[in-house]
């Protein structure tokens, strides 16, 4: 019988895997502090109003390449915060075939409470952590980003 050790020796000592770990343990985080504050935004709903409110009315198919999603899944997402009132679409005037995406003054206002609990949250995350050790692996992890040859895509986030 093969053990999974023979299988993935250094798997345990590869950044990928914690880094996979961190993120989905701080994402069920998340979504217990925000569901207690009563916010009911999933994680793509968040990073869409997020990019929003950076940069209002957006271009879908932009929105697409900005948010990692693919044209469907979006559109989906999209109607869906369209239903809770959170983003409005809007043909362009210049070429119809194009529709902007707006946040709607629910969708700030949810946003506007929802943000800063992630920073405190995202904050209370790396406490007892030396600065010098987040600016490494921030240092690291752009490596990577730029080693898988990614760069343009996060570009935008």
């Amino acid at each position: 019988m093969i053990e999974r050790s023979d299988i993935f020796p250094q798997f345990e000592t590869l950044i990928l895997p914690w880094l996979g770990r961190a993120n989905k343990a701080l994402h069920f985080h998340l979504v217990d502090v925000l569901s207690s504050s009563g916010i009911t935004l999933t994680r793509q709903q968040i990073i869409l109003l997020r990019v929003l409110t950076k940069r209002n009315g957006i271009p879908q198919n932009d929105l697409a390449f900005i948010t990692d999603r693919d044209k469907t899944s979006l559109t989906r997402l999209i109607t869906h915060m369209e239903l809770k009132d959170l983003v409005t679409r809007k043909v362009c005037e210049e070429d119809k075939r194009i529709n902007k995406i707006f946040i709607t003054k629910r969708g700030l206002e949810k946003a506007k409470i929802a943000f800063p609990i992630i920073i405190r949250e995202i904050i209370k995350s790396q406490r007892d952590i030396d600065p010098q050790d987040l600016e490494t692996t921030l240092i690291v992890l752009k490596k990577i980003i730029n080693n898988t040859n990614c760069k343009e895509q996060f570009a935008h986030n």
